[in-house]
């Protein structure tokens, strides 16, 4: 194969795997969170080295908002009913 050919096939290899993470990222925000945790969970067990874990800790999804006593809106206090 050609070098020129290879470098072809690589530059649109990359482009379509750019055009796959954007879509993937808009369209379908769930299920590429869930992904993350799979694999970051995956990389973090006791028998992997510790730069997979420290890579899988870094991939791991940021942690919801959802704690808190009242449920975790993060409005504290008192406040107005919102009119519809």
């Amino acid at each position: 194969m050609d070098k020129g050919l290879l470098l072809q096939y690589l530059i649109i290899a990359v482009a379509v795997l750019v055009s796959a993470w954007v879509v993937l990222k808009k369209q379908f925000p769930g299920v590429l969170r869930k992904l993350r945790g799979l694999l970051a969970l995956w990389l973090v067990r006791p028998q992997r080295s510790p730069r997979l874990q420290a890579w899988g800790r870094r991939l791991a999804p940021p942690a919801t908002n959802s704690g808190g006593a009242c449920g975790g809106c993060n409005s504290c206090g008192p406040s107005e009913p919102k009119q519809h």
